[in-house]
């Protein structure tokens, strides 16, 4: 079986691995579709926190269920389904209250246990979504707009709310594109003037700001002086996620969606003064999932235009270091099997 391993920062491998092994409550997956994250690229360049080499990257998957060990007959082998990547324990304290996302003992499929940059995977029945009214491609990026879905739901976002996001890479176009279904007035942050551009068109946001050129002064404009009432920061870049606290209303709300590896500091006068509400916003649950299905489904979600690149999956290693430059203008890469 080929899988595609990072075996150290800058260098991705395609080798032969054993065929995995079918145990009970699980199914074995023929991938098809592998969505490259952020998280992929951060981990190949050396960035990525919580992670260890070598490591079969991979976490935004959709495949055919090739065998099956389900008693509940919910997954049958030749259903289509998507992989929800985030294995947790199930009896933590985060577990008990329902909150998997953030278990205490958190594995997430292709950065703390290997993923599914391979040709097939073995995953507990209870991670498996059927999804056979959505295409492979659809089925693929319910993961990655589940993180976006997730944030919005977290921040209590509401009809008559303003939401600035900061960040147009797909996770942020995935909160833009929900915060609009909650009814939210959108404004959208980027330095490049293209980004934005695909933010009216792809997530039909209603005004744009770019970070370069007097960013507080224009989200105030915005908003008439009294800025957003909730801001998605979804850039993973220190300096961003620092300054956002500037660009909160009073009574309003901060949910860091992207993650860094560095301390981030802020002014306590003023964020009491604010009475702000802070918050970290972490992958998804299920009810995200079905969320973000559904709304595939109603064809609300424009997928076609989501994913900008292409590549066949043994071509991949190849293919990472252009999916970093600017130039490429990716907005969501998919391989293929």
């Amino acid at each position: 079986m080929k899988s595609i391993v990072c075996e150290q920062v800058d260098r991705l491998q395609v080798v032969e691995q054993e065929e995995p092994a079918l145990g009970g409550g699980e199914a074995i997956v023929r991938i098809r579709r592998i969505g490259i994250c952020g998280t992929d690229l951060h981990a190949y360049k050396g960035n990525q926190p919580f992670f260890t080499y070598p490591r079969v990257l991979g976490h935004e998957l959709s495949g055919i269920v090739e065998q099956v060990d389900d008693s509940s007959g919910k997954v049958k082998a030749g259903d289509q389904v998507s992989i929800i990547p985030y294995m947790h324990c199930g009896h933590c304290i985060a577990c008990r209250r329902g909150k998997t996302n953030c278990c205490t003992d958190m594995k997430v499929l292709g950065v703390h246990i290997d993923g599914g940059m391979r040709e097939r995977i073995a995953v507990p029945v209870t991670h498996l979504l059927v999804v056979n009214e959505l295409s492979l491609d659809e089925a693929a990026l319910l993961e990655p707009l589940s993180i976006g879905a997730h944030a919005v739901r977290r921040s209590g976002l509401g009809e008559g709310d303003t939401a600035l996001v900061i960040g147009s890479g797909p996770i942020g176009l995935g909160v833009m594109a929900f915060a609009k279904h909650r009814g939210a007035k959108v404004i959208a942050m980027d330095i490049q003037e293209e980004r934005l551009a695909f933010c009216k068109y792809w997530a039909k946001v209603d005004g744009t700001v770019n970070a370069l050129h007097d960013a507080k002064a224009r989200v105030a404009e915005l908003t008439d002086g009294e800025y957003p009432t909730v801001v998605f920061d979804a850039t993973g870049n220190a300096r961003s996620m620092q300054s956002s606290f500037d660009l909160v209303s009073h009574g309003g709300t901060l949910v860091y969606v992207g993650l860094v590896k560095a301390d981030l500091t802020f002014n306590d006068p003023d964020f009491h003064k604010r009475e702000m509400t802070l918050m970290g916003s972490r992958n998804a649950t299920p009810e995200d999932f079905a969320a973000v299905k559904s709304a595939l489904q109603s064809g609300s979600i424009d997928a076609g235009s989501y994913i900008t690149h292409r590549i066949p999956f043994d071509e991949l290693p190849g293919q990472f270091d252009a999916l970093l430059k600017p130039e490429s203008k990716v907005i969501k890469a998919m391989a293929e099997l």
